[in-house]
């Protein structure tokens, strides 16, 4: 079974399990700790995306403490785990290429990447405003459920929802485009989130995960939440974009088990 644990200021800790949606409103930030199967061990928990960004991580750490030995054994593990990964290897080139100035290689190299990995130019996170209220969304491979050989990939996604506004909202129904790599577009449509339709005060957010299985290694997700005010009567429901994010087995480079806000 797949878990995805949450740390929250104050010692709660919050948990998703396969199938199980949660959420927590709070006002404190979150800490996304790890998603792995239950069955495997600790030394074989994280996802190859997860693994690339701890060697990535890792890498830096040790420039950082000028331990440049280790430093480079990083970067050549880097190096042999980004030739094995298409994607990782051409967006390596395409920066390297940028770095030199080398701009007609960067477009080359671009096109590839589009071509073989539609929409892995988006990060795998997103952040958008609308009338105050902030949509944050991370999103992550779940290994332990995904079987590339049925043609299913499984992710797992972390909304944040913040209310920067002076006035409460509702979330009343929310709304997906989801995208694979051929193109192939699903509209969703639902009522609330996780079966609630919660009431956000100012200054106060609302958490919840969730997940989303696609037919090719990597996609995109974007959408909107309706809303409505609540300390008006007859007020008109409004739209808060929900930005576009990638979905991707390879991850953007940048995961990490903290919230970076």
């Amino acid at each position: 079974m797949q878990s995805l644990s949450f740390n929250f200021k104050g010692g709660t800790k919050l948990s998703w399990r396969s199938g199980v949606e949660v959420s927590r409103q709070q006002r404190g930030n979150v800490k996304i700790m790890a998603c792995v199967p239950e069955s495997e061990s600790r030394s074989s928990s994280l996802s190859r995306s997860q693994t690339y960004a701890l060697l990535k991580q890792q890498m830096d750490v040790a420039a950082k403490y000028e331990d440049y030995k280790e430093a480079a054994r990083l970067r050549d593990s880097l190096k042999i785990f980004e030739d094995a990964e298409p994607v990782l290897r051409l967006r390596r080139l395409v920066k390297e290429a940028i770095a030199e100035e080398r701009f007609e290689d960067a477009a080359r190299f671009r096109d590839e990447l589009k071509n073989i990995a539609p929409h892995s130019l988006l990060k795998c996170s997103s952040d958008a405003t609308t009338l105050g209220i902030r949509i944050k969304v991370r999103s992550v491979y779940i290994e332990g459920r995904s079987h590339p050989s049925k043609g299913l990939y499984f992710f797992a996604y972390r909304i944040s929802i913040t209310n920067n506004s002076d006035r409460p909202v509702q979330l009343l129904r929310r709304h997906w485009i989801i995208t694979d790599a051929n193109g192939k577009t699903e509209n969703v449509w639902g009522i609330g989130v996780i079966g609630e339709q919660p009431v956000i005060h100012p200054n106060t957010g609302f958490e919840y995960s969730s997940a989303c299985p696609l037919g090719t290694p990597s996609g995109r997700m974007e959408g909107d939440f309706e809303m409505k005010h609540i300390d008006r009567v007859g007020s008109r429901t409004f739209n808060v974009a929900i930005a576009p994010f990638s979905l991707s087995k390879v991850g953007d480079g940048s995961d990490t088990f903290s919230d970076g806000s």
